[in-house]
């Protein structure tokens, strides 16, 4: 990226939660026993689910600084909690959908998305106006895909279905990085929740 002429070195960032290897697990599971049924889906791999809490787009390196010291600010007062992973669904719906995701029910993860969404705002990074649904992406489809009756199937087979549950004690900034075969995604910086 270049600003007056000169070269300025920037990443894409995220800031998100990271999900136990036990409900990962269970997810490509589900992934494995899908793939039949949905198609033209691209399946997100093990290593790249995770719960966003805010999406920074393209960050200089000269702001990543304070981009950490605000995230730390907003998670480090809010206590440890759990997360339970349950059902399928689709966004925008299921006729014409974009993206297949698994449930997230646990309390604080609003306020937790909320924290984040405040702390940075001042920092140049506008809130989010779509209400705050908590989900991991699964599954993308490629452009012009249709649902159907196969998904509505699916998620009405899925509906009630248990992922497991796992503790949420921390916040991680990533950096995305777009390849090929996918976003790849490195952990840059840890920000601890309050132990209970």
């Amino acid at each position: 990226m270049a600003k007056d002429g000169v070269a300025v070195a920037v990443a894409r960032l995220f800031v998100a939660v990271k999900i136990s290897p036990e409900v990962a697990e269970r997810i490509c599971r589900a992934q494995d026993r899908l793939a039949p049924l949905l198609k033209d889906i691209r399946w997100i791999r093990r290593e790249s689910l995770h719960l966003t809490l805010k999406f920074l787009g393209h960050v200089e390196d000269s702001r990543i600084d304070d981009v950490e010291t605000a995230a730390q600010v907003a998670v480090a007062p809010l206590p440890r909690f759990d997360v339970s992973c349950r059902g399928l669904g689709a966004f925008p719906d299921i006729r014409r959908p974009r993206v297949l995701w698994a449930g997230l029910e646990g309390g604080a993860l609003p306020a937790l998305a909320d924290a984040t969404e405040q702390a940075l705002e001042p920092l140049g990074f506008p809130r989010e106006k779509r209400d705050f649904r908590p989900h991991l992406t699964i599954g993308r489809w490629r452009e012009g895909a249709r649902g159907g009756d196969a998904l509505g199937r699916v998620v009405d087979d899925w509906r009630g279905r248990d992922f497991g549950r796992f503790a949420v004690d921390e916040a991680v900034l990533f950096q995305s990085t777009l390849r090929r075969d996918g976003a790849v995604y490195t952990a840059l910086k840890t920000f601890p929740l309050r132990a209970n």
